[in-house]
């Protein structure tokens, strides 16, 4: 074989070589990219319609604080009546994962807060990360959602002053 075309052979086994590693990074970024199975639950059941299935994501003292609206709810019977206010004061509730990165037992997730308060002129549809703490079996111990109270708001047509009706 000459030097032109053994250099060639080499040049074409380096370069399949190159790509083969490139191929299994991406899927396991791919994979990596995946939520978790608890992010995935949780959005389920903030996008579903059983406010049950959220407080049964969490630790029997497990804790949800809302930072926009500067509440805390502590034990799965009271986030699943903060979940069931949320769906009597917002149509179409619903809770998009973009991305999720997990650290030990603490998972960030960004994700967008959607829906339409019921009365306003428009929806919403605002970012929001919620931080995530996860006991050793893997069920949420506290759940802490930062997102703009006042851009959902103002997307919403409605007054910055704007507070829900008593139930």
């Amino acid at each position: 074989m000459s030097r032109p075309a053994r250099a060639t052979v080499t040049l074409i086994a380096a370069a399949a070589l190159c790509t083969a590693p490139a191929a299994s990074a991406s899927a396991a970024q791919d994979a990596h990219r995946r939520p978790p199975r608890i992010v995935t639950a949780w959005a389920c059941a903030w996008n579903g319609t059983d406010p049950r299935a959220l407080g049964a994501l969490f630790s029997p003292d497990g804790t949800y604080t809302d930072l926009a609206v500067g509440v805390t709810f502590h034990g799965r019977q009271d986030i699943a009546g903060w979940k069931a206010r949320a769906d009597s004061l917002i149509d179409s509730v619903h809770v998009t994962v973009r991305a999720a990165h997990r650290h030990g037992g603490r998972i960030t997730v960004d994700a967008v807060y959607a829906g339409h308060l019921k009365g306003a002129p428009t929806p919403f549809a605002v970012p929001m990360t919620t931080l995530l703490d996860l006991d050793n079996r893997g069920r949420i111990t506290s759940d802490e959602d930062h997102y703009s109270l006042a851009t959902v708001l103002a997307q919403s047509g409605l007054p910055a002053d704007w507070t829900p009706p008593t139930p």
